[in-house]
């Protein structure tokens, strides 16, 4: 973490719009956790499970909810030896995390310019402000907006558009006719715009059907390591502002995906399925093809999704980790469950 960034108590409560509970003159150039924090470290306290820790932190300053704020200055403080951090009162500390994460993070203050061992079509612009890292390919007929940054050995195919601070780490690859939003973030490894998985059966033989679409991810969209997303067959794959998407994640062809859904690793995503707003997704969710998932649905670690679901909700399959022989006689069970319901069956109805 770059020592050189610093902030004192005021400016942390004028950034982070949080009041100041307990003022302190130190100043601050990192951010911990509260176990590990130190005397000019920034902590924060969002999950009350945590506030075991805030007897012992050495945290010099922590963002903490106007509750927790009361309960460390009639429980924590009367105890405290050394002094008190300065205390900063906020509605949600963990947003207040992010926004100083951010201020911390010196990964993405890059100096502009063009390397010279890139290679760029002819009829490429590239702004002033850009960023172009060692052994960049871009095609023909592709546009950069403004403060974008792409990382070694990147591709970008014919005709793909990044907009305004959208960054490409090392090793991304872009098709042709890929559409990029501005400020959106691509994690090295990943593979935008590569053919969906199209066959048609002929005689048990199989003809590739050719990819005719692209991929068109809006603003503020950020997608891990090692992904793909295929182009579209015919229509565009897509992918809506704000979405969050882990890593190694598959997204098939005409997949749509909408505002601000979380996605997390390992999840497989069928061709043509619509996903709606604001969903959750569990690592290594499987989602089927041609589905329909409504706005706001939680799905839980591996689930198995093979049918749409319509309304928003929280939805799981599968069974949880159990010792091994439980399971087994749990298995053994469920391979019976036909013909017990046939008995069952059976016993009502002389029963009626």
């Amino acid at each position: 973490m770059d020592c050189s960034i610093h902030f004192t108590v005021d400016r942390l409560a004028s950034l982070l719009g949080a009041d100041i509970v307990v003022r302190s003159e130190k100043i601050f150039t990192g951010l911990a956790t509260l176990k590990h924090a130190g005397s000019s470290q920034i902590s924060f306290l969002a999950n009350p499970a945590y506030k075991k820790y805030l007897p012992v932190s050495e945290a010099g300053a922590i963002l903490l909810t106007p509750e927790m704020a009361d309960f460390y200055l009639a429980e924590v403080a009367p105890e405290k030896e050394g002094g008190l951090p300065a205390l900063l009162s906020l509605e949600n500390p963990y947003m207040g995390y992010a926004i100083l994460s951010r201020e911390f993070d010196t990964n993405y203050q890059l100096t502009p310019g063009v390397h010279g061992s890139a290679i760029i079509a002819e009829d490429v612009v590239v702004p002033e402000t850009a960023h172009i890292a060692e052994n960049v390919v871009i095609g023909s007929g592709c546009t950069l907006g403004q403060q974008v940054s792409i990382g070694a050995n990147s591709v970008l195919g014919n005709d793909t558009h990044l907009g305004d601070g959208t960054r490409l780490w090392h090793n991304v690859t872009c098709y042709s006719g890929v559409t990029i939003g501005r400020d959106c973030i691509v994690h090295s490894g990943t593979v935008i715009g590569s053919d969906g998985f199209g066959n048609a059966n002929h005689n048990g033989e199989w003809v590739k059907i050719a990819q005719l679409g692209g991929v068109v991810i809006g603003n503020n969209v950020e997608i891990g390591s090692n992904c793909s997303v295929d182009r579209g067959a015919l229509d565009n794959t897509v992918i809506a502002d704000g979405v969050r998407i882990d890593n190694l994640v598959q997204i098939a062809h005409n997949v749509e995906i909408g505002q601000h859904t979380a996605i997390a690793g390992c999840v497989g995503i069928a061709g043509s399925t619509v996903i709606g707003s604001h969903c959750i997704i569990g690592g290594a969710c499987g989602i089927g093809g041609h589905l329909t998932i409504a706005d706001h649905v939680h799905m839980t670690g591996m689930t198995m999704v093979t049918k749409s679901i319509r309304e928003p909700g929280l939805y799981s399959s599968g069974t949880g980790v159990e010792p091994n022989m439980k399971w087994r006689k749990m298995v053994a069970r469920m391979r019976k469950l036909d013909e017990m319901a046939k008995r069952l069956k059976v016993l009502e109805s002389k029963n009626n």
